[in-house]
């Protein structure tokens, strides 16, 4: 029932589309900026074709019949009553011209009405569902047109729950009027259709808050991460002559092997082991020797302390790839982080959700043997060597889900945003340390040449703020030109909450730990209760200050 949930939700408007060169994709390289706008494209053009088809549609099968009530059966309903207004017939308002509406030519679906549609049409059950919903009416003719507003919401059996005016600041249009109604589905896209041919109105709109959240849907459990797999991409080899793995049928095999097992994993499975090969694990020695070599001189100290557990917990050696479960565990121990397995990248989006829940999403195929030190989208070699040991470091793993927690509910343009933040800091970062310069971006860490590159002389150095570091132009066909450094995590966290503090998602979320799901901060009740929980925590820690400070004096 959940996945359908999931899947229903977006349905309307989903990319059901393969990341692929086959499918248009533009890059040979997969990243994660790349993944946002194009998702952002291909979103774009499938809710506009989705609202055409059913613009289409609803004119092709004639709404006066479909959504307009019977004549006689509101003209009965008015005799039976006893009124008979000359400005209000059938239900529709009057206007100036001889006929007093607009011709079916100037009707065409809103978004909103599309969604309160395709709700309605379920079933006929679904039809006669009682919808609350606002209405902003531009009324060119004054209040007088307040009386045929409500005799037509009284004729489409719906009840006022709220009404209020104001001038309007438009020209032409003498006050706006707020109404919010209450009837059935049918009969509210009936109740608009009739206001919006009235020529008494500049302007019929139907706000979206009470008829569809536009949000767009995010995980609100970890559990939710199951219903984004229809989501999930892998890279396909055999489709980009430049892949190292292109003409190899047995690597290609493999690929798809390793796929299989991750896509068929579900929130709470054992997690899958995968059984290396003797190639596959040399081409980790290779690597993993290659940044022994070069940590001590070029990693941050956070890194280099959370490699070194990583190595004493024998999770870390030269001769095996680890496995999931293992170094899951680990990350659940220091910051309460797990790993998820992944068949591929999944979207911008889906990603960065999987860091709210302190999850991340890991690949567990091997580049290929001949390119040991260059993969064309990210391995479980990368994700080990290059992410894993920061997401040990309780501070940068809090930056990690920062980031997670600001994509939830924002709009196609701020994830593209977000993942460009996140392109330039999590994957190519570098910061500052007795002033000298460190890396602590996965991408760097686990490729030489871009490492020893971005430490050079040769790139331009700036200063990590994320209103201008979101919106940089990148490149994924030569070593990076422009890097973001950062005067310490904390600083970037700083920095980066002020950031997301301007965005323009109406609410504001919070993880717990507890129950591993996401609270929508939208209620007093929901705030008291973490006030109340704060206050509790505040005493724990003025109780611990006092005892500390009362041992020093004994």
């Amino acid at each position: 029932m959940a996945v359908a949930a999931a899947q229903k939700n977006r349905e309307m408007f989903a990319i059901k589309k393969s990341y692929s060169i086959e499918n248009g994709y533009p890059s040979r390289r997969r990243s994660l900026v790349d993944d946002a706008r194009f998702e952002t494209l291909v979103v774009k053009q499938t809710k506009q074709s989705v609202l055409e088809e059913a613009r289409a549609r609803a004119n092709d099968s004639g709404l006066d019949s479909e959504f307009i009530q019977d004549v006689s059966q509101i003209d009965d309903a008015e005799k039976t009553e006893g009124v008979q207004n000359e400005d209000c017939k059938n239900g529709h308002l009057e206007g100036g011209n001889e006929t007093g509406t607009k011709s079916d030519e100037d009707y065409t679906l809103t978004e909103e009405e599309v969604i309160l549609q395709n709700a309605a049409s379920e079933s006929p059950e679904a039809e006669q569902v009682i919808q609350k919903a606002a209405l902003l009416l531009r009324m060119r003719d004054g209040m007088g047109s307040l009386a045929r507003i409500l005799k037509t919401i009284d004729n489409y059996k719906g009840c006022v729950e709220h009404l209020e005016t104001r001038p309007s600041q438009i020209s032409g249009v003498q006050f706006d009027a707020l109404v919010k109604v209450s009837m059935t589905r049918i009969n509210l896209l009936q109740l608009i259709r009739a206001l919006r041919q009235s020529t008494s109105f500049a302007g019929v709109n139907l706000l979206s808050d009470n008829i569809s959240n536009k949000t767009p849907w995010f995980p609100r459990h970890a559990s939710d991460l199951d219903n984004c797999n229809h989501l999930m991409t892998k890279f396909e080899p055999e489709l980009d002559m430049n892949h190292p793995g292109f003409a190899d049928k047995e690597y290609r095999e493999r690929r798809k092997q390793i796929a299989a097992v991750a896509f068929a994993y579900k929130y709470g499975d054992p997690f899958p082991a995968i059984t290396y090969t003797e190639s596959e694990n040399a081409t980790w020695q290779r690597v993993f020797n290659t940044v022994l070599d070069l940590m001590p001189k070029h990693a941050c100290r956070e890194y280099k302390a959370a490699f070194g557990k990583l190595q004493a917990a024998e999770i870390f050696v030269p001769h095996r790839i680890p496995q999931l479960e293992d170094v899951s565990n680990f990350l659940r121990k220091h910051t309460g982080f797990t790993l998820r397995p992944a068949a591929g990248l999944l979207t911008a989006r889906d990603f960065l959700a999987s860091l709210a829940f302190r999850v991340f999403q890991s690949t567990q195929y091997v580049r290929h043997a001949n390119s040991p030190f260059h993969t064309p989208e990210p391995d479980c070699i990368h994700e080990l060597l290059g992410h894993i040991p920061l997401l040990a470091d309780p501070s940068f793993a809090q930056f990690s889900q920062e980031i997670g927690l600001a994509s939830l509910g924002a709009s196609d343009s701020e994830i593209e945003k977000l993942s460009t933040v996140y392109w330039f800091t999590v994957e190519f970062g570098l910061c500052k340390e007795n002033q000298q310069l460190k890396a602590y971006g996965a991408a760097l860490l686990s490729s030489i040449g871009e490492l020893l590159h971005a430490l050079s002389d040769k790139p331009e150095l700036r200063p990590f703020e994320p209103s201008s570091t979101s919106i940089q132009p990148y490149q994924d066909q030569e070593y990076q030109p422009i890097y973001y450094v950062a005067e310490s995590f904390e600083d970037a966290k700083d920095k980066f909450r002020r950031w997301v503090s301007t965005m323009s998602r109406p609410f504001e979320v919070r993880f717990n730990p507890h129950t591993e799901r996401v609270e929508i901060l939208d209620s007093v009740d929901k705030l008291e209760t973490l006030i109340w929980q704060l206050n509790t925590e505040m005493l724990h820690l003025t109780n611990a200050i006092k005892k500390l400070k009362d041992s020093s004096f004994e």
